[in-house]
């Protein structure tokens, strides 16, 4: 399984930004959930959302109601949609794919991790 984040950037405070993970082969995204992780710099990678299989999401509570993780089957991609993005949003992000259908808060359920995006929030 390959992983390719993309579409982060430098955005104001307030400001929005989509990521996007295309997988391959085909069916990864179908088939396994999908997590978004972060990591800032001098800490420890933190879960920020992930999509099961069928569509049921999950969210940290620091990002709950402000992103919204969403996949196209038909793409092979997920997607993260970060809004109101704040200066402690700063991180690169990752995403991964779980070991079994459904997402996970947890890294240790995800076996295959793509090269992360960085986002960066200024204030």
């Amino acid at each position: 399984v390959q992983l390719q984040a993309s579409g982060g950037g430098l955005v104001q405070a307030g400001g929005s930004l989509r990521l996007s993970c295309a997988a391959s082969p085909r069916r990864t995204v179908s088939n396994n959930g999908m997590g978004w992780f972060r990591q800032a710099p001098g800490q420890e990678r933190e879960f920020v959302a992930a999509i099961a299989w069928n569509g049921v999401s999950i969210y940290s509570d620091t990002v709950k109601g402000r992103f919204t993780v969403s996949r196209d089957n038909a793409k092979n991609t997920v997607y993260l949609q970060m809004n109101s993005l704040r200066p402690d949003d700063t991180a690169l992000y990752y995403c991964a794919a779980a070991r079994s259908s459904y997402g996970s808060t947890s890294g240790s359920s995800y076996n295959y991790w793509g090269k992360g995006t960085l986002v960066t929030v200024s204030s």
